[in-house]
């Protein structure tokens, strides 16, 4: 009996924002090392933005629309990682309902 195929959630949404997931047992395929690639980038520019974060809220120059633009950023680079850490903690198998 082989292993099921389980599914990866990937770090990007797919027609109309649904999850995309991907269903394989190579971890060293094309499909797994992109979303690897992905993931790492996202994280470290969420690593960059929390920097930013940090002087930005430091500076008493700062705008009431500099930290609206602060936010936004940081409301998206929180999505990213959320993501990677859901696809990280939570492996799917294929009998296992796709969440999110």
């Amino acid at each position: 009996m082989t292993a099921p195929h389980h599914l990866r959630l990937l770090p990007w949404s797919g027609p109309e924002g649904k999850p995309c997931y991907l269903s394989t047992d190579d971890r060293h395929g094309y499909m797994s090392r992109l979303a690897d690639s992905i993931e790492s980038i996202q994280l470290g520019t969420a690593a960059e933005l929390l920097d930013h974060a940090t002087a930005t809220l430091n500076d008493r120059h700062a705008t009431p629309n500099d930290l609206r633009l602060l936010a936004n950023e940081l409301t998206s680079a929180l999505a990213d990682t959320l993501r990677v850490a859901t696809s990280r903690s939570h492996p799917h198998t294929a009998s296992t309902p796709n969440r999110p």
